[in-house]
């Protein structure tokens, strides 16, 4: 088969999906295809890079061993409750367990309408597909926690959005595209028996060691509550901003999912966002952690009937499992933001040095990424002024930059240089390079999404011929708003 398809999804209960066969396009052209990815999942890529492969990751073609299927879930949309949502524009063609034992699914997106569709086309704007190659690639890179990208194909044909624009199929693989809305799904509708198939599945598929646990519910609901407190803190490391934190685009399987109004931070505040959709900054960068709690509790009342038969206990079990969120998160996010300024052994007092560089940051309107990067030079040769040359008015961080001196002398530089050396990345998906990108696939050209793919498939490495992608956006290339292309 070319796709060594073990499908387990699919063997559950109808009340979990509905049947749904990808819709042909016209003319499709496949732009990239990954090829090391595609190796690690024993796919064979002669096969998959021919005409046959484009057919089949164009939604063209069945092919062998798949069973399409959208899956079911509902969501906190915003804070609002739909209880029917669904995969409206993504098909799961199957799993495959890759050369690592690792079981991942394989999803066509923008593969047309399903009976999840809502009235919408099923299809993709080319856009979109080109900003989720982008990021997800650029996060696997920097070693975080997320869905990969296999393929992006253009489909030869056009989608109406605001006007009518190019359309694309996205191949998107994951540990699994079960949501805490899937879990949503059946708790709306006091589904208790298909709820218990569905943690029972996420336990034996994600949390395995759970099966053992004297409570096996508990030690899942505590399972997705570390890797969610976890992810949140390595994106904010990193300055990563989701965008659309709804519940249905949480993964219990601990990764990153759904980048559609994502964005990374350019010139620094706690509540910068970019998302077009989120009006009120309820998913700004700095409420990612208090967001990603608050939809954990969701999950947690979704198990209320499988922690304990009394629900008295279950909401007593589930709250202390909940109360220690912050701990978890607020613990990863100090190490992992210490670590930016070279503290590996980080001491309670450093916490401070870290909010008081944030501030300074914030008010001078400095660079997130270049900032971070540039201390990291100050470090190892001493001079202090392409940091400080970042900030609106230089002398807001020579009081830091001497503060942060005298810490370091107590530990080994050489040791905290490499730690942030490791920590920082020099490239990131600048928001205003992927517009670049998206604007010319618009018009046929793709050399700049395969240079920004290229580049930030090293992030920590100097690549001297692509410096320019180190910089930060000019005044005229900011870009204010993303969007999620549905």
């Amino acid at each position: 088969m070319l796709f060594p398809f073990d499908n387990s999804y699919s063997r559950l209960p109808d009340a979990f999906f509905q049947r749904a066969d990808p819709t042909p396009v016209s003319a499709p052209i496949m732009i990239r295809l990954n090829h090391e990815l595609a190796a690690d999942l024993g796919i064979d890529v002669a096969r998959l890079t021919s005409p046959e492969g484009l057919a089949v990751l164009s939604g063209n073609q069945r092919v062998e061993g798949s069973d399409p299927l959208a899956m079911a879930y509902s969501g906190h949309q915003f804070g609002g409750f739909s209880p029917q949502l669904g995969d409206g524009r993504a098909i799961l063609l199957g799993e495959v367990v890759g050369k690592d034992g690792v079981r991942r699914d394989i999803q066509l997106k923008g593969s047309g309408p399903t009976p999840f569709s809502r009235r919408g086309d099923g299809r993709s704007a080319l856009g979109p597909v080109l900003r989720e190659y982008v990021v997800s690639e650029a996060m696997a890179a920097l070693g975080v926690p997320t869905t990969r990208a296999l393929a992006a194909v253009a489909s030869g044909e056009e989608v109406q959005r605001e006007g009518m624009v190019p359309g694309g199929v996205f191949t998107r693989v994951a540990q699994s595209h079960i949501r805490i809305g899937t879990f949503q799904w059946f708790a709306a509708r006091d589904d208790d028996h298909h709820l218990r198939i569905l943690a029972d599945h996420v336990i034996a598929r994600h949390y395995p060691y759970a099966m053992h646990a004297e409570n096996p519910y508990l030690a899942l609901l505590d399972g997705v509550i570390k890797r969610q407190a976890q992810l949140i803190a390595h994106w904010m490391q990193l300055g990563f901003i989701h965008g659309v934190m709804n519940t249905d685009n949480m993964s219990v399987s601990g990764e990153t999912i759904d980048y559609g109004p994502c964005a990374f931070l350019d010139s620094y505040h706690p509540l910068k966002k970019f998302s077009s959709i989120d009006q009120q900054g309820r998913y700004a960068f700095g409420r990612q952690g208090a967001i990603a709690h608050w939809n954990l509790t969701r999950f947690a009342e979704t198990l209320i009937p499988l922690l304990d038969g009394d629900s008295t206990k279950s909401i007593a079990l589930a709250e202390a499992a909940l109360d220690r969120f912050p701990e978890i998160h607020q613990t990863a996010l100090h190490e992992r933001l210490a670590a930016k300024i070279g503290l590996d052994q980080s001491l309670t007092s450093d916490w401070a040095l870290v909010t008081d560089l944030l501030s300074a940051m914030a008010s001078g309107e400095a660079d997130f990424t270049l900032v971070f990067r540039h201390l990291s030079n100050a470090l190892e040769t001493g001079d202090d002024l392409p940091v400080s040359t970042l900030f609106a008015q230089s002398e807001s961080i020579t009081a830091w930059l001497a503060a942060w001196r005298a810490r370091l002398q107590a530990t080994d530089h050489r040791q905290a240089l490499a730690l942030m050396r490791r920590t920082n990345p020099i490239f990131i998906p600048r928001n205003h390079r992927i517009e670049e990108a998206i604007q010319a696939g618009n018009r046929g050209d793709y050399e700049p999404f395969h240079c920004l793919n290229q580049v930030l498939q090293k992030p920590f490495t100097e690549q001297a011929e692509f410096a320019a992608y180190e910089a930060a956006p000019t005044p005229m290339e900011v870009v204010r708003a993303t969007f999620c292309g549905t």
